[in-house]
């Protein structure tokens, strides 16, 4: 006797799908949110981690970060302490045509659990010792565009920085990470108002988004964070809320150490994003 798929499980295999494909060209997120702590770099995290695991190689994390960036803190060092600062002197080398992608080793910090790279900024040095213009993020992005099938750029909380407004500018998929916090939330539509009036590009951007509600405080209650839902709702394509979890306070994240509703509920994210970023 053969029984069909629950709704349930039709809904994951879906979900499974839309996240393994891989897209003509590479694709951009940018994960933002204008006030710290509103957990930008744990979605950067398991975000790629989500893409990697069903999708296959090809993904990479980058701190796009001026000031006091965390992804290399909550991610596995590989066998070097190499940096964005170390990458930018061989962007075009790196871009040359007998370049090889194993030369990328060098550089990045690959996650041998969860299968993606990680391109760390300098967090113990002040920004203005390490200064990253517009332009280079564009050599970054070339280097990054060329090897890598996916980018997921994490960021910082300046949104005037050139820095910020240029990871915009190569964006496809544009995701806002909040807390259940009022604050984190409000931060985060407000960025979303910022660029609806900044350009028609910034404006399609904010439109499209991806608001992704995660639950940091184990007390907030259901009616809290759906007003948060709510709010979004407004304002983007699509909100996901993240489940409550203590494996996401871990000082090294990684997607497996993660409860199977929470895991769940970030391939739901995942695949969000996925159908916007194109055929």
């Amino acid at each position: 006797m053969r029984v069909p798929p629950s709704a349930a499980e039709r809904a994951e295999r879906e979900d499974q799908a839309a996240v393994s494909q891989h897209w003509p060209g590479p694709r951009t997120i940018a994960v933002v949110n204008g006030k710290g702590g509103a957990n930008k770099t744990p979605t950067t995290i398991l975000l790629s981690a989500v893409f990697a695991r069903y999708g296959g190689a090809g993904v990479l994390a980058w701190d796009n970060n001026q000031t006091r960036g965390t992804l290399g803190w909550r991610t596995e060092q590989g066998p070097h302490e190499a940096t964005l600062h170390d990458l930018l002197p061989e962007t075009e080398r790196l871009l040359s045509t007998n370049a090889q992608s194993a030369e990328l080793a060098r550089f990045v910090h690959h996650q041998s659990r969860d299968r993606y790279d990680v391109l760390r900024s300098q967090p113990m040095v002040l920004a203005s010792q390490q200064r990253v213009s517009s332009e280079d993020v564009d050599r970054i992005h070339a280097v990054a565009a060329k090897y890598y099938r996916l980018i997921v750029m994490d960021s910082g909380n300046d949104e005037s920085d050139p820095m910020w407004l240029r990871m915009i500018d190569h964006t496809d998929q544009l995701v806002v990470a909040t807390s259940s916090r009022a604050e984190h939330a409000e931060a985060g539509a407000l960025l979303l108002e910022a660029l609806a009036e900044r350009d028609e590009r910034s404006a399609a951007l904010s439109r499209n988004a991806v608001a992704i509600v995660s639950q940091s405080d184990e007390k907030a209650t259901a009616s809290e964070i759906r007003r948060i839902e709510d709010g979004y709702s407004e304002l983007v394509r699509e909100v996901v809320r993240i489940p409550y979890d203590p494996g996401m306070g871990a000082a090294q994240l990684h997607y497996r150490v993660l409860r199977p509703d929470t895991q769940r509920a970030w391939l739901a994210a995942a695949a969000a994003i996925a159908r916007g970023l194109g055929g």
